[in-house]
Protein backbone atom coordinates (compact mmCIF):
# COMPACT_ATOMS: atom_id res chain seq x y z
CA UNK A 1 0.00 0.00 0.00
CA UNK A 2 1.25 3.47 -0.90
CA UNK A 3 1.40 6.08 1.86
CA UNK A 4 1.17 9.35 -0.05
CA UNK A 5 2.22 12.32 2.09
CA UNK A 6 3.17 14.69 -0.72
CA UNK A 7 0.12 16.90 -0.13
CA UNK A 8 -3.38 16.96 1.31
CA UNK A 9 -4.60 17.44 -2.27
CA UNK A 10 -3.97 13.80 -3.27
CA UNK A 11 -7.09 12.46 -1.57
CA UNK A 12 -9.75 10.60 -3.54
CA UNK A 13 -13.50 11.14 -3.10
CA UNK A 14 -15.07 8.65 -0.73
CA UNK A 15 -18.06 6.56 -1.87
CA UNK A 16 -20.31 8.88 0.14
CA UNK A 17 -18.87 11.95 -1.59
CA UNK A 18 -19.25 10.31 -5.01
CA UNK A 19 -22.88 9.56 -4.17
CA UNK A 20 -23.48 13.19 -3.23
CA UNK A 21 -21.92 14.27 -6.52
CA UNK A 22 -23.99 11.85 -8.59
CA UNK A 23 -27.23 12.94 -6.91
CA UNK A 24 -26.55 16.69 -7.08
CA UNK A 25 -29.25 18.93 -8.46
CA UNK A 26 -27.64 20.96 -11.23
CA UNK A 27 -28.28 23.78 -13.67
CA UNK A 28 -26.27 26.04 -15.96
CA UNK A 29 -24.11 28.14 -13.69
CA UNK A 30 -23.22 30.62 -16.43
CA UNK A 31 -26.90 31.58 -16.19
CA UNK A 32 -26.50 31.38 -12.38
CA UNK A 33 -29.08 28.60 -12.38
CA UNK A 34 -27.22 25.84 -10.54
CA UNK A 35 -28.97 25.36 -7.18
CA UNK A 36 -26.15 23.35 -5.62
CA UNK A 37 -23.62 26.04 -6.50
CA UNK A 38 -25.87 28.66 -4.91
CA UNK A 39 -26.25 26.51 -1.80
CA UNK A 40 -22.47 26.13 -1.47
CA UNK A 41 -21.81 29.84 -2.02
CA UNK A 42 -24.40 30.76 0.62
CA UNK A 43 -23.00 28.20 3.05
CA UNK A 44 -19.40 29.31 2.53
CA UNK A 45 -20.28 32.99 2.88
CA UNK A 46 -22.03 32.24 6.16
CA UNK A 47 -19.13 30.14 7.48
CA UNK A 48 -16.65 32.88 6.62
CA UNK A 49 -18.86 35.71 7.86
CA UNK A 50 -19.06 37.52 4.53
CA UNK A 51 -22.01 38.83 2.52
CA UNK A 52 -21.37 36.62 -0.50
CA UNK A 53 -18.96 34.15 -2.04
CA UNK A 54 -18.05 32.73 -5.44
CA UNK A 55 -17.05 29.17 -6.32
CA UNK A 56 -13.91 28.92 -8.46
CA UNK A 57 -11.91 25.98 -9.84
CA UNK A 58 -8.77 26.61 -7.79
CA UNK A 59 -7.19 28.51 -4.95
CA UNK A 60 -4.84 30.13 -7.43
CA UNK A 61 -7.79 31.59 -9.33
CA UNK A 62 -9.37 32.78 -6.09
CA UNK A 63 -6.17 34.58 -5.14
CA UNK A 64 -5.68 36.09 -8.58
CA UNK A 65 -9.24 37.40 -8.60
CA UNK A 66 -8.61 38.97 -5.19
CA UNK A 67 -5.53 40.75 -6.51
CA UNK A 68 -7.46 42.03 -9.53
CA UNK A 69 -10.33 43.17 -7.31
CA UNK A 70 -8.20 45.20 -4.94
CA UNK A 71 -5.27 46.43 -7.01
CA UNK A 72 -4.33 48.24 -10.17
CA UNK A 73 -1.25 47.55 -12.30
CA UNK A 74 1.82 48.92 -10.57
CA UNK A 75 0.46 48.54 -7.05
CA UNK A 76 2.46 46.89 -4.28
CA UNK A 77 1.16 44.11 -2.03
CA UNK A 78 2.71 43.42 1.38
CA UNK A 79 2.96 39.65 1.87
CA UNK A 80 4.56 37.29 4.39
CA UNK A 81 7.87 35.69 3.52
CA UNK A 82 7.53 32.75 1.08
CA UNK A 83 3.83 33.34 0.40
CA UNK A 84 2.04 30.93 -1.92
CA UNK A 85 0.82 33.80 -4.11
CA UNK A 86 4.42 34.71 -4.94
CA UNK A 87 6.00 31.27 -5.21
CA UNK A 88 3.40 28.86 -6.53
CA UNK A 89 0.96 30.69 -8.80
CA UNK A 90 3.07 30.75 -11.96
CA UNK A 91 3.66 34.50 -11.89
CA UNK A 92 -0.05 35.18 -12.19
CA UNK A 93 0.18 38.29 -10.04
CA UNK A 94 2.35 40.02 -12.65
CA UNK A 95 0.53 38.52 -15.63
CA UNK A 96 -3.03 39.30 -14.53
CA UNK A 97 -3.04 41.98 -11.85
CA UNK A 98 0.29 43.61 -12.76
CA UNK A 99 1.30 43.99 -9.12
CA UNK A 100 4.56 43.59 -7.28
CA UNK A 101 5.24 42.20 -3.82
CA UNK A 102 7.12 43.35 -0.75
CA UNK A 103 7.86 40.60 1.78
CA UNK A 104 7.58 41.40 5.46
CA UNK A 105 8.60 39.49 8.57
CA UNK A 106 9.77 35.89 8.54
CA UNK A 107 8.52 32.32 8.88
CA UNK A 108 5.07 33.18 7.60
CA UNK A 109 4.35 36.02 10.01
CA UNK A 110 4.83 39.76 10.27
CA UNK A 111 3.79 42.33 12.85
CA UNK A 112 2.84 45.99 12.72
CA UNK A 113 6.47 47.09 12.88
CA UNK A 114 7.35 44.91 9.90
CA UNK A 115 4.30 46.20 8.02
CA UNK A 116 5.35 49.81 8.58
CA UNK A 117 8.86 48.99 7.37
CA UNK A 118 7.46 47.45 4.18
CA UNK A 119 5.40 50.48 3.19
CA UNK A 120 6.47 52.68 0.32
CA UNK A 121 6.50 56.44 0.81
CA UNK A 122 3.65 58.43 -0.82
CA UNK A 123 5.91 59.62 -3.60
CA UNK A 124 5.00 59.30 -7.26
CA UNK A 125 8.39 57.70 -7.93
CA UNK A 126 7.37 54.72 -5.78
CA UNK A 127 4.74 52.04 -6.22
CA UNK A 128 1.57 52.55 -4.24
CA UNK A 129 1.13 50.15 -1.33
CA UNK A 130 -2.45 48.97 -1.73
CA UNK A 131 -3.05 45.59 -0.11
CA UNK A 132 -1.97 43.62 2.96
CA UNK A 133 -1.95 39.86 2.37
CA UNK A 134 -1.78 37.09 4.95
CA UNK A 135 -1.66 33.29 4.57
CA UNK A 136 -3.24 31.17 7.31
CA UNK A 137 -2.12 28.46 7.69
CA UNK A 138 1.21 29.21 6.02
CA UNK A 139 2.45 26.43 3.76
CA UNK A 140 6.19 27.17 3.54
CA UNK A 141 6.34 27.80 7.28
CA UNK A 142 5.10 24.26 7.87
CA UNK A 143 1.37 24.82 8.27
CA UNK A 144 1.97 27.56 10.80
CA UNK A 145 -1.05 29.28 12.32
CA UNK A 146 -0.96 33.07 12.49
CA UNK A 147 -2.07 34.17 16.00
CA UNK A 148 -5.36 36.04 15.78
CA UNK A 149 -4.21 38.85 18.07
CA UNK A 150 -1.42 39.51 15.58
CA UNK A 151 -3.91 39.49 12.70
CA UNK A 152 -6.23 41.95 14.45
CA UNK A 153 -3.36 44.33 15.22
CA UNK A 154 -2.18 44.22 11.61
CA UNK A 155 -5.70 44.81 10.34
CA UNK A 156 -6.18 47.83 12.60
CA UNK A 157 -2.94 49.33 11.37
CA UNK A 158 -3.79 48.59 7.73
CA UNK A 159 -7.21 50.23 8.09
CA UNK A 160 -5.63 53.31 9.65
CA UNK A 161 -3.35 53.51 6.61
CA UNK A 162 -6.24 53.12 4.17
CA UNK A 163 -5.08 49.69 2.99
CA UNK A 164 -7.19 46.69 2.01
CA UNK A 165 -6.72 43.17 3.37
CA UNK A 166 -6.94 39.69 1.86
CA UNK A 167 -6.55 36.33 3.57
CA UNK A 168 -5.23 33.37 1.61
CA UNK A 169 -7.11 30.89 3.74
CA UNK A 170 -6.55 27.83 1.60
CA UNK A 171 -6.21 25.88 4.84
CA UNK A 172 -8.34 28.12 7.04
CA UNK A 173 -10.23 25.00 8.11
CA UNK A 174 -7.00 23.67 9.66
CA UNK A 175 -6.34 27.02 11.33
CA UNK A 176 -9.84 26.92 12.80
CA UNK A 177 -9.38 23.44 14.25
CA UNK A 178 -5.92 24.28 15.62
CA UNK A 179 -7.04 27.49 17.36
CA UNK A 180 -10.61 26.62 18.29
CA UNK A 181 -11.69 29.84 16.54
CA UNK A 182 -14.42 29.74 13.92
CA UNK A 183 -13.58 30.41 10.27
CA UNK A 184 -15.77 33.51 10.59
CA UNK A 185 -13.60 34.86 13.41
CA UNK A 186 -10.39 34.13 11.50
CA UNK A 187 -11.74 35.84 8.36
CA UNK A 188 -13.41 38.81 10.06
CA UNK A 189 -10.53 41.34 9.73
CA UNK A 190 -10.26 40.87 5.95
CA UNK A 191 -12.07 42.40 2.98
CA UNK A 192 -11.83 39.12 1.10
CA UNK A 193 -10.83 35.57 1.96
CA UNK A 194 -10.09 32.54 -0.20
CA UNK A 195 -10.54 28.98 1.08
CA UNK A 196 -9.92 25.59 -0.49
CA UNK A 197 -12.09 22.48 -0.49
CA UNK A 198 -9.48 20.13 -1.97
CA UNK A 199 -6.83 20.76 0.70
CA UNK A 200 -7.60 18.82 3.84
CA UNK A 201 -11.33 18.53 3.24
CA UNK A 202 -10.96 15.89 0.54
CA UNK A 203 -13.02 17.38 -2.29
CA UNK A 204 -11.62 16.66 -5.76
CA UNK A 205 -11.59 20.28 -6.91
CA UNK A 206 -12.65 23.77 -5.99
CA UNK A 207 -12.14 26.85 -3.84
CA UNK A 208 -14.21 29.79 -2.70
CA UNK A 209 -13.65 33.54 -2.65
CA UNK A 210 -15.76 35.48 -0.16
CA UNK A 211 -16.34 39.18 0.49
CA UNK A 212 -18.94 41.86 0.07
CA UNK A 213 -21.82 41.48 -2.40
CA UNK A 214 -20.38 44.25 -4.56
CA UNK A 215 -16.92 42.66 -4.66
CA UNK A 216 -18.33 39.25 -5.55
CA UNK A 217 -20.36 40.80 -8.40
CA UNK A 218 -17.11 42.11 -9.82
CA UNK A 219 -15.37 38.81 -9.00
CA UNK A 220 -17.93 37.02 -11.18
CA UNK A 221 -16.89 39.19 -14.12
CA UNK A 222 -13.20 38.55 -13.48
CA UNK A 223 -13.80 34.78 -13.11
CA UNK A 224 -15.40 34.79 -16.56
CA UNK A 225 -12.45 36.71 -17.97
CA UNK A 226 -10.04 34.13 -16.56
CA UNK A 227 -12.02 31.22 -18.01
CA UNK A 228 -13.39 30.06 -14.67
CA UNK A 229 -17.07 30.06 -15.60
CA UNK A 230 -18.49 26.54 -15.66
CA UNK A 231 -21.83 24.98 -16.54
CA UNK A 232 -23.34 22.19 -14.40
CA UNK A 233 -20.88 22.91 -11.63
CA UNK A 234 -23.18 21.55 -8.93
CA UNK A 235 -21.52 18.17 -9.36
CA UNK A 236 -18.35 19.70 -7.92
CA UNK A 237 -20.11 21.93 -5.41
CA UNK A 238 -21.90 18.89 -3.99
CA UNK A 239 -18.51 17.40 -3.16
CA UNK A 240 -17.50 20.61 -1.39
CA UNK A 241 -20.75 20.69 0.60
CA UNK A 242 -20.24 17.07 1.61
CA UNK A 243 -16.67 17.90 2.67
CA UNK A 244 -17.86 20.76 4.86
CA UNK A 245 -20.51 18.58 6.46
CA UNK A 246 -18.51 15.41 7.03
CA UNK A 247 -14.77 16.13 7.01
CA UNK A 248 -14.21 19.55 8.58
CA UNK A 249 -14.50 18.27 12.14
CA UNK A 250 -12.10 15.35 11.57
CA UNK A 251 -9.15 17.59 10.62
CA UNK A 252 -7.98 17.22 14.22
CA UNK A 253 -7.05 13.62 13.34
CA UNK A 254 -4.73 14.91 10.62
CA UNK A 255 -3.14 17.25 13.14
CA UNK A 256 -2.64 14.40 15.60
CA UNK A 257 -1.08 12.25 12.88
CA UNK A 258 1.25 15.08 11.91
CA UNK A 259 2.35 15.42 15.53
CA UNK A 260 2.94 11.65 15.72
CA UNK A 261 5.03 11.73 12.56
CA UNK A 262 7.05 14.76 13.68
CA UNK A 263 7.78 13.18 17.06
CA UNK A 264 8.93 9.95 15.40
CA UNK A 265 11.17 11.74 12.90
CA UNK A 266 12.73 13.88 15.64
CA UNK A 267 14.28 10.68 17.05
CA UNK A 268 15.90 9.59 13.76
CA UNK A 269 19.64 10.04 13.26
CA UNK A 270 20.28 12.07 10.15
CA UNK A 271 16.93 13.84 10.29
CA UNK A 272 16.08 17.03 12.17
CA UNK A 273 12.46 17.69 13.00
CA UNK A 274 10.99 20.01 15.61
CA UNK A 275 7.62 18.59 16.71
CA UNK A 276 6.57 22.03 17.97
CA UNK A 277 6.56 23.27 14.37
CA UNK A 278 3.92 20.74 13.36
CA UNK A 279 1.05 22.99 14.39
CA UNK A 280 -1.44 21.56 11.89
CA UNK A 281 -1.09 18.92 9.17
CA UNK A 282 2.28 19.81 7.62
CA UNK A 283 5.59 18.38 8.80
CA UNK A 284 8.85 19.94 7.61
CA UNK A 285 12.07 18.11 8.43
CA UNK A 286 15.71 18.38 7.42
CA UNK A 287 17.83 15.58 5.97
CA UNK A 288 21.52 16.15 6.72
CA UNK A 289 23.08 12.88 5.56
CA UNK A 290 21.04 12.10 2.46
CA UNK A 291 20.07 14.68 -0.17
CA UNK A 292 16.31 15.29 -0.07
CA UNK A 293 15.78 14.09 -3.63
CA UNK A 294 17.60 10.85 -2.86
CA UNK A 295 15.74 10.43 0.44
CA UNK A 296 12.42 10.84 -1.35
CA UNK A 297 13.48 8.36 -4.05
CA UNK A 298 14.47 5.77 -1.44
CA UNK A 299 11.21 6.23 0.44
CA UNK A 300 9.22 5.94 -2.78
CA UNK A 301 10.77 2.55 -3.50
CA UNK A 302 9.32 1.40 -0.17
CA UNK A 303 5.89 2.90 -0.84
CA UNK A 304 6.11 6.23 0.98
CA UNK A 305 5.79 9.49 -0.96
CA UNK A 306 7.13 12.79 0.42
CA UNK A 307 8.41 15.93 -1.31
CA UNK A 308 11.75 17.77 -1.41
CA UNK A 309 11.09 21.27 -0.11
CA UNK A 310 14.21 23.26 -0.95
CA UNK A 311 17.72 23.05 0.47
CA UNK A 312 17.87 20.13 2.90
CA UNK A 313 14.14 20.26 3.72
CA UNK A 314 11.48 17.63 3.05
CA UNK A 315 7.72 18.08 3.44
CA UNK A 316 5.09 15.55 4.52
CA UNK A 317 1.38 16.39 4.74
CA UNK A 318 -1.20 14.32 6.56
CA UNK A 319 -4.75 13.94 5.27
CA UNK A 320 -7.87 11.80 5.47
CA UNK A 321 -6.47 9.04 3.24
CA UNK A 322 -3.61 8.28 5.68
CA UNK A 323 -4.37 6.86 9.13
CA UNK A 324 -2.13 6.49 12.17
CA UNK A 325 -0.81 3.12 10.96
CA UNK A 326 0.19 4.73 7.67
CA UNK A 327 1.98 7.55 9.47
CA UNK A 328 3.92 5.09 11.66
CA UNK A 329 4.90 3.10 8.59
CA UNK A 330 6.05 6.28 6.88
CA UNK A 331 8.22 7.12 9.89
CA UNK A 332 9.90 3.70 9.71
CA UNK A 333 10.53 3.97 5.97
CA UNK A 334 11.92 7.50 6.25
CA UNK A 335 14.22 6.42 9.10
CA UNK A 336 15.59 3.63 6.92
CA UNK A 337 15.95 5.99 3.96
CA UNK A 338 17.93 8.44 6.07
CA UNK A 339 20.58 5.89 6.96
CA UNK A 340 23.62 5.25 4.79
Amino acid sequence: MIVDLRSDTVTRPTPEMRRAMSEAEVGDDIYREDPTARALEERAASLLGKEASLFVPSGTMANQIALMLHCRPGDDVVIPEDAHVRLYESGGASAWAGVQFTEAGSAGRFDVTALDAALHPPDYHCPRTRLVWLENTHNRAGGRVVPQAEVVALAERARALGLLLHLDGARIWNASVATGLSPETLARPFDTVSACFSKGLGAPVGSILAGSKASMTEALRIRKRLGGGMRQVGVLCAAALHALDDYQARLSLDHENASTLAAALSRVDGLACDPARAETNIVIFESSRVAPAELCARAKRDGVLVSPFGGTAVRAVTHLDVDRAGVLRAAEVLAAAASH
